[in-house]
């Protein structure tokens, strides 16, 4: 069987960007033109590192690697089904329940699928996987849009509260989790990565200060930035209506060279003063733009060089997108990457799309992918109910990724490296 390519992908400073773009798209088309003998690869990873753990024991695998034996004998779960091993896991039961490997925290779920947060269990090398698919964001996207190494993005980017497990695991969001990683704290300098936001602004836990700071900066920086965004749609128009709030502040604060006494933060103040500096005529063209009628097209007249933003607008995200043609004058509205809380899955190949129609190739080294046929009645959809354990007829479902057909709604099922397998992705 050949060796699937495996997630070393990994930004270095010995050769340059045109080749290490090519390395990054050569990756992409290696693992999506081999998917099923790189898929096969995965699963039999999974599978025999975590031969011995409770949960693949308890379910007959038997020390398996195989996909036919995987397929007959591991029902498709939700969330519930596993929760009680979770709960083990977050009171602080050390032994191999899900996973061979150390659970390092828990990652929590928005709560907007179920009006609960639910804590997924992950392992440290999953920040591994995450970096890399971040590092395949860019080299796609300089495919269209060149120059993108010549200036800095200008992103909002938050943390958000955390919480302890009776057993002393982290429980925070994703997002969180990787701000927090030395992967993202002590990233490589990639001209790609090159952000108008210090990493003290991001990881300020006061949320006012954290915009104030992120604004300040993005706004002393504004011939540089070349790309705006957040990771919602919803949340980069909070970015927007927070200026529109504060705007004569930020222009006192570039005018004079000084922060506002209401950021207190003093890791953030020290790390703004090494951009901020006194700027009358700055802080009087800010003033000028701010202070028009209309603010219609405001992101292109302060940031001049802006050429897309790059925020999530589909599904319930689509709400925002007159709003944000509005303020970037018609800029394109990218959706680069498709991500959850339990697994990193894919990427936008073609992302200047319109947001109707973006889709995402799913990466194949992530995670073992099924897809569970959606049924319509009368023209209805409906998802196919789970049952605790499903019969050899509802196994064959199941599809590969490879086999999936165009046209037809699947639930993605996930195994993950984390050693939960065949889950419902939420």
């Amino acid at each position: 069987m050949p060796e699937a390519p495996k997630n070393t992908l990994k930004p270095t400073t010995d050769y340059n960007l045109e080749l290490k773009n090519k390395k990054t798209l050569q990756f992409i088309e290696d693992v999506t033109s081999n998917a099923d003998e790189v898929q096969k690869k995965v699963l039999e990873e999974i599978l025999s590192r975590n031969a011995h753990v409770e949960y693949l024991q308890t379910r007959g695998l038997n020390g398996h690697t195989d996909r036919e034996t995987f397929k007959k004998t591991m029902p498709v779960i939700t969330y519930e089904d596993i929760q009680p091993h979770i709960d083990r896991i977050a009171n602080g039961d050390t032994s191999p329940i899900l996973s061979s490997n150390p659970i390092s925290e828990f990652l929590t779920s928005s709560g907007t699928s179920g009006g609960e947060r639910k804590l997924m269990p992950t392992i440290e090398e999953e920040l591994g996987r995450r970096s890399l698919l971040y590092s395949l964001l860019m080299p796609v996207m300089s495919q269209f849009v060149p120059g993108l190494d010549e200036g800095k993005g200008m992103y909002f980017l938050f943390i958000k509260s955390e919480a302890k497990t009776p057993g002393g695991l982290v429980a925070r969001p994703v997002l969180t989790s990787y701000y927090k990683s030395t992967h993202f704290k002590n990233r490589p300098y990639d001209p790609y990565t090159n952000y108008t936001s210090p990493n003290e602004t991001i990881l300020c836990p006061d949320s006012y200060q954290s915009m104030y700071s992120q604004m300040l900066c993005g706004l002393c920086q504004h011939k540089e930035v070349l790309r705006v965004g957040a990771v919602f749609a919803s949340g980069f128009i909070r970015a927007i209506k927070f200026l529109e709030k504060h705007w004569r502040l930020l222009c006192n604060d570039i005018r004079t060279g000084t922060i506002d006494p209401q950021i207190t933060d003093q890791s953030v103040r020290e790390a703004v003063m090494k951009i901020l500096k006194p700027d009358p005529k700055l802080a009087d063209f800010i003033e000028a733009e701010c202070s028009k009628d209309s603010w219609q097209g405001i992101i292109t007249r302060l940031w001049p060089n802006t050429k897309y933003v790059d925020v999530i607008v589909t599904g319930t995200m689509s709400q925002y997108i007159p709003t944000l043609d509005y303020y970037s004058n018609g800029l394109h509205l990218v959706c680069t990457m498709y991500a959850s809380s339990e697994c990193y899955f894919g990427v936008n190949l073609n992302p200047l799309c319109k947001p109707s129609e973006v889709s995402y190739t799913l990466v194949p080294t992530m995670a073992y992918f099924e897809f569970l046929p959606v049924q319509r009645n009368n023209g209805v959809t409906s998802s196919i109910s789970v049952p605790k354990t499903l019969n050899e007829k509802e196994q064959q479902e199941l599809v590969d990724l490879v086999d999936v057909k165009l046209g037809q709604e699947y639930e993605l099922v996930v195994t993950t490296y984390s050693g939960t397998s065949k889950t419902l992705s939420l």
